[in-house]
């Protein structure tokens, strides 16, 4: 029978990846990791709960890929490469084949993307799964949320939505079709992070971040963080063809209030705009220029964001993103 040693030996030690990446990895009280010169390190942490995150049963080797994804979009919004990340598990038993099958997805996103899995933990609980990740930026050209300057324009990668539309649909909030849902459910399952844009949109763009909660609150962090304002056609973000056959007010909930679309939204300055379209193309992802940056006045009691159809006339929307303590 395993043990929480077993396990980690079994599921989650393996051959580094990356030589070279960890001076001293799974098996010890720490890992390691020697600097490189003229880099800064990039690390953050992100938790993911069943019942909050995702549905109880949901498909482990989905689970696996999802888990480490939603760290490494960390690193994508930064214009960080991975490097190594650690895993803290907590399982109400310990089920060999969901083992097999998490560790599975885990490996199949982590192995590609150089990421070496160099520490963690395990114990009993309620099903939760915590992953640190580690990664190296050029220092001084890190992507960062207070950068975004006055007149940039704003831009997001990808399409935004599929993933808030799934959720609508399997909590019965409305109806898609099978092969409908099949097509949406994968952006909320199975997310991409945006690593090879993010890289290429380091000393290019201005400020950054990825979309987890939504364009409405995590656009928010950049115009708060920068102390300026944004004005968005919401007519411009971009949506995938399921999306865009569903009702004006599905599609400005799923574009503007929904989560786990994991694509950038970053700010960069109109004379880049050529220059932007190149790290797009060189990095095989789609990118939308969606408004602009404006200066914000804090007497003025304005909000910060603006949001606008195509003809630039503001919309009355009471729109905002997700909040883990929002109930």
């Amino acid at each position: 029978m395993l043990n929480e040693f077993s396990l980690i030996s079994r599921y989650f030690s393996r051959p580094s990846q990356a030589p070279g990446s960890a001076v001293l990895g799974v098996g010890d009280d720490c890992a390691l990791l020697a600097p490189r010169a003229g880099k800064a390190l990039a690390i953050s942490s992100d938790m993911l709960v069943e019942g909050r995150h995702f549905f109880a049963g949901a498909d482990a080797r989905a689970l696996g890929h999802k888990t480490l994804a939603v760290n490494l979009s960390d690193l994508a919004a930064m214009g960080a490469s991975p490097r190594a990340f650690t895993l803290a598990l907590a399982l109400p038993v310990i089920d060999e084949a969901w083992l097999e099958e998490f560790s599975a997805g885990m490996f199949a996103l982590a192995d590609p993307a150089g990421c070496e899995l160099i520490g963690g933990d395990t114990t009993r609980g309620p099903l939760t799964l915590c992953v640190t990740v580690f990664g190296d930026v050029d220092a001084g050209r890190a992507l960062r949320r207070d950068a975004a300057q006055v007149g940039d324009d704003v831009w997001v990668s990808g399409t935004l939505g599929d993933a808030r539309l799934a959720l609508g649909a399997l909590r019965n909030e409305w109806t898609l079709n099978a092969a409908e849902l099949a097509e949406v459910q994968r952006s909320l399952d199975w997310p991409e992070p945006q690593l090879a844009l993010g890289m290429a949109l380091a000393g290019v763009a201005h400020a950054a971040l990825d979309i987890s909660d939504g364009l409405a609150g995590d656009l928010g962090h950049i115009v708060a963080r920068s102390n300026v304002g944004a004005r968005i056609n919401v007519d411009a973000l971009p949506r995938s063809a399921t999306l865009a056959r569903q009702t004006p007010q599905i599609q400005r909930q799923c574009t503007i209030a929904g989560g786990d679309d994991y694509q950038l939204c970053f700010t960069a300055s109109v004379r880049a705009r050529d220059v932007v379209l190149s790290a797009s193309s060189q990095a095989g992802t789609s990118v939308s220029r969606v408004g602009t940056i404006t200066a914000f006045d804090e007497a003025a009691d304005a909000a910060r964001i603006v949001w606008t159809d195509a003809g630039g006339q503001p919309l009355a929307l009471a729109l905002r993103g997700f909040d883990h303590f929002d109930d």
